[in-house]
């Protein structure tokens, strides 16, 4: 132990921590997070647009109410990116360890 009132660095605690930050680094960039989100706030949109179309805009699509079941189906989409990330959350990738050559 040193006297110097600086705290002993432990390698094993500074590995670990760094452990940490990679695992939230990760699970923070995580490309389900982001496109589930997409998928929601503009399934939300399209939902809402296909709540209010007019009655012109139904029979344009032909009577299907195109912008609602789009919405509902990116809403659908988005959910389930959302939970897949939540099931399965991201791990952090190995630090690479380089061996010796012998």
């Amino acid at each position: 132990m040193s006297n110097d009132g600086q705290p002993a660095q432990d390698p094993l605690i500074d590995e670990a921590q760094a452990e940490q930050r990679r695992s939230a680094a990760a699970r923070l960039f995580d490309i389900r997070r982001v496109i589930g989100g997409l998928f929601v706030a503009y399934g939300v949109i399209v939902t809402l647009i296909g709540i209010f179309d007019s009655r012109a805009e139904i029979d344009k699509a032909e009577g299907v109410r195109i912008n609602l079941w789009a919405g509902l189906a990116m809403l659908v989409f988005g959910l389930l990116m959302l939970l897949w990330q939540w099931w399965r959350p991201a791990e952090a990738p190995a630090p690479n360890e380089q061996q010796p050559d012998a």
